[in-house]
Formats: structure tokens, C-alpha cells, sequence
């Protein structure tokens, strides 16, 4: 079946940035949780993997919200990454109820920035954006009325 998911890249931080997530949005990690850099097979012609990345994540994937995949990875310098996080991308969440958004909003800005308080808005859903503490940026839209 065909699918979204939102990817993110994090310096060195995803497993405590997914775990924080998990706590927010409960469930399991898909398949066998994180999978490691050092689980990675060494690849001829490639020099190895320093032992300070070998812990690091590679892939993580949590279902949000019933129909969503988060995912995840660390994008460690050592292997060419050069990570800067932007002002350009949000991840979007459309929660069923106001009670839900409510509750979400709260968790994910626990640490982080509220960039416009929840409110309802001309376009008629009750709408917020924040920036998490680790950077990510989330914009609510709940379509149920008061």
C-alpha cells in the first residue's frame, strides 16, 4: 500500500529525540526498534566505522497518529553529513479531536518554542505550530468545532 512518512535527520541525538516522540504519541517502534551503525556489515574499499558512531542510529520508525510513519537517523560527520536544520519543512499533524490536539501540542512543546499559540482560525480548523526541543517544527490543524 502506498504511504507518507516524514524523515528526519538528527546530529547525534534521535534516540532520545524518538523516545521523547514515543512518549508523546505512545505505540511501538516499528520492526526491531533501532537498528545501530554498527550493525552495518564493513564494506570493502570503505574505511571503518569509528567507534564512537558504531551506537549511533541508522533507521527508526514510529507510527503516529494511526497512518503516519516517523522516521528517523542519526547523520553522524564521520560518514560525509553535514547537518543543518532549517526553517523549511513541518511536519503536520491533523488529530480527530481538539482534546487530542490539546494534548499533543502540550507534549511536543514541553522544552521547545510555541511559535503560535493553538487558536481558531478564518480557514475555521483550530491551528498552533511549534518547534520542539530538538529543532523539528510541528503545525496542528483540528477541523472540530467547539
Amino acid at each position: 500500500m502506498a504511504s507518507v512518512s516524514t524523515y528526519l535527520n538528527f546530529s547525534r541525538n534521535t534516540e532520545e529525540a524518538f523516545n521523547f516522540y514515543k512518549s508523546v504519541f505512545g505505540g511501538e517502534f516499528f520492526g526491531n526498534g533501532f537498528m545501530r551503525f554498527g550493525d552495518v556489515p564493513a564494506s570493502p574499499g570503505n574505511p571503518p566505522m569509528p567507534e564512537e558512531d558504531k551506537n549511533l542510529v541508522m533507521h527508526v520508525e514510529l507510527r503516529i497518529l494511526g497512518v503516519h510513519s516517523l522516521m528517523g537517523t542519526d547523520a553522524p560527520e564521520s560518514m560525509g553529513f553535514k547537518l543543518t536544520f532549517g526553517n523549511n519543512s513541518y511536519i503536520n499533524l491533523q488529530p480527530d479531536t481538539r482534546k487530542e490536539t490539546k494534548e499533543l501540542f502540550a507534549k511536543l512543546s514541553e522544552g521547545g518554542t510555541v511559535t503560535t499559540q493553538l487558536q481558531d482560525m478564518f480557514w475555521g480548523d483550530y491551528f498552533g505550530t511549534l518547534t520542539d526541543k530538538y529543532g523539528v517544527q510541528w503545525m496542528f490543524n483540528c477541523g472540530e468545532k467547539q
